[in-house]
């Protein structure tokens, strides 16, 4: 094993550019690597490193599995495969919220404190992408739920009966309104964040703690600018 060569998982779509930017900014250079091109991996010899681009639900089994020495991969992503990874650090990009919706006609009334009270919608159906952080914060609030997984247009299913909630991610909540639904509960945030596979963690451990710190400070230095 060459200590010194990083494999890099990245996510194909919105998370893309941002991780390729980021990188070339601490010195790989990877400015031309693009999901356009159908290429699935570019060597970077003068990086001494691989790019892997993978879907990024994907990402966190390629790092588990040691194809992947590193990945960039959403908090959110990374929650619900629930893999045996190292998460190294928030790279601060790709923010977005995990929320509780329903329709705008449907919403319980709310606690004094302000907050919407869920307790009458125990043991009711939640549509979501992502039944283990579902499941988790429901489980949190002493509350039972049967997740209905969807791989898309979570708005959709409160709509036409398949469920009284959806729980999803959002950004700004454009698509939420469009669709007369109302966030009654915020779960977490999330953003991008460095992973890595255990083992080549120890094996490669100085060139991944170079990385780390390279990446940190560039981020610091974009938080001062």
């Amino acid at each position: 094993m060459d200590n010194d060569f990083l494999t890099i998982a990245l996510p194909k779509g919105k998370l893309l550019i941002d991780s390729i930017q980021l990188l070339s900014r601490v010195g790989i250079e990877c400015s031309h690597v693009n999901e356009d091109s159908r290429k699935l991996f570019f060597d970077l010899p003068e990086s001494n490193a691989k790019i892997i681009i993978c879907r990024p639900t994907d990402i966190p089994t390629y790092v588990e599995y040691g194809a992947a020495d590193l990945g960039f991969v959403g908090k959110d992503t990374l929650l619900e495969e629930n893999k045996d990874v190292a998460e190294l650090l928030d790279l601060k990009f790709g923010y977005c919220r995990f929320v509780v919706a329903m329709l705008e006609a449907s919403v319980p009334p709310k606690l004094p404190s302000g907050e919407y009270d869920l307790t009458g919608l125990n043991h009711q159906r939640v549509a979501t992408k992502f039944p283990r952080v579902t499941e988790s914060f429901f489980s949190r609030i002493g509350m039972q739920v049967t997740p209905i997984k969807l791989h898309g247009n979570m708005e959709l299913a409160p709509c036409v009966g398949l469920s009284e909630m959806i729980v999803d991610i959002v950004s700004t909540g454009k698509t939420l309104r469009e669709n007369h639904l109302v966030e009654v509960a915020p779960i977490l945030e999330a953003t991008t964040r460095l992973i890595a596979n255990r083992v080549a963690y120890r094996m490669k451990y100085e060139r991944i703690r170079d990385l780390v710190q390279s990446l940190r400070e560039c981020l610091q230095r974009e938080v001062r600018v």
